[in-house]
């Protein structure tokens, strides 16, 4: 069983940036590819970032492409969301999960242990 955990979530204006943080503790943290959702009132979740296990490859959504890096130390059991250039349309529920495969995916169906969720507001 793996547990995750996301923390950094806030209040913030348009512009301003924000870091999420995620850790994942119970198993080899460095075996599991890292992703990042978001779900906004009203819509499904979707995908944002995700890293493999090594963090030589990630991928991310056209909507946050240059303006969101993911990112992880396994050292430190932690994975990164550093989000710069909020817009009000990235206000979520960011979650982060687990893959326990080493490569990456983009659907959520392919990570098996996702956190609680951190509130991302973004005021315009």
């Amino acid at each position: 069983q793996v547990e995750v955990a996301e923390s950094g979530g806030g209040l913030v204006q348009a512009g301003d940036s924000l870091r999420l943080s995620c850790t994942a503790s119970g198993r080899t943290f460095s075996n599991y590819a890292m992703g990042w959702f978001r779900q906004a009132p009203g819509k499904e979740r979707e995908f944002v970032a995700a890293i493999n296990w090594s963090g030589g490859t990630t991928t991310y959504a056209d909507s946050v492409k240059g303006r969101f890096t993911i990112s992880r130390d396994n050292a430190k059991n932690l994975v990164y969301l550093q989000m710069n250039s909020l817009k009000p349309e990235d206000t979520a529920v960011y979650y982060c999960a687990a893959r326990s495969v080493r490569v990456v995916v983009s659907w959520s169906s392919g990570y098996n242990y996702w956190g609680q969720g951190t509130q991302v507001t973004v005021s315009s």
